[in-house]
C-alpha cells in the first residue's frame, strides 16, 4: 500500500497536484509500510531521498519493525 502512496505522490508531484505530507508518509512507514516507502523512494526517485529523515529515518523504522518481529515470533515464547 505504501509503495502506491509513494508512487501517488510523486505523480502528483509531476502534474502540480496536492501532495501528501511527510508526516503521513513517516506515519505510514511506522505502521508497518518501510518497504513500500522504501522501494517507492528509490524506485521512482523521489526528491524525498535527499532528507534525512527518509534517507536514515525509513530504514531505522524498518529496521525496528524487524527486531520487534524477531522478538515477537522467535523470543518471546
Amino acid at each position: 500500500m505504501t509503495f502506491l502512496v509513494m508512487r501517488y505522490d510523486k505523480y502528483a508531484a509531476k502534474t502540480n497536484k496536492s501532495r501528501i505530507a511527510e508526516k503521513k508518509l513517516i506515519g505510514l512507514s511506522v505502521l508497518c509500510g518501510s518497504v513500500g516507502v522504501l522501494l517507492g523512494m528509490y524506485m521512482y526517485s523521489v526528491h524525498k531521498t535527499n532528507k534525512l529523515k527518509f534517507s536514515l529515518g525509513v530504514p531505522l523504522i524498518l529496521v525496528a519493525q524487524i527486531a520487534f518481529f524477531v522478538y515477537v515470533v522467535y523470543i518471546n515464547k
